[in-house]
């Protein structure tokens, strides 16, 4: 059973995520990209992927890190599990983002 839930915001920006990946260097770059992110998601409960606090001036309460060009943002759900609540490319302004898409 997985440690973490994908919330809707973030499956529709890892779709676009591997889209993009596939169009502009193919299909097994944009398998180990996501594959990658996967890891991570994994690997937040165990402490193996570095996470700070979101800054408060974004209005949120959770978690980031960063994972290629893209920052992964996540909370801790009351269930236990993580949250992976939205992916957004280093070249987005992060707190309309993040405001918007942080459920």
């Amino acid at each position: 059973m997985s440690s973490f839930v994908v919330q809707e915001a973030a499956r529709n920006r890892l779709d676009s995520i591997f889209r993009y990946t596939l169009e502009t260097w193919g299909k097994e770059q944009a398998s180990a990209y996501i594959h990658g992110l996967f890891e991570c998601f994994e690997n937040i409960q165990s402490g193996k992927v570095y996470s700070r606090p979101i800054p408060a001036e974004f209005g949120v309460s959770g978690y980031y890190f960063r994972y290629g060009k893209h920052f992964v943002y996540w909370k801790r759900l009351q269930s236990g599990k993580i949250g992976i609540a939205t992916v957004l490319h280093e070249r987005m302004h992060r707190i309309e983002k993040l405001k918007d898409e942080f459920q």
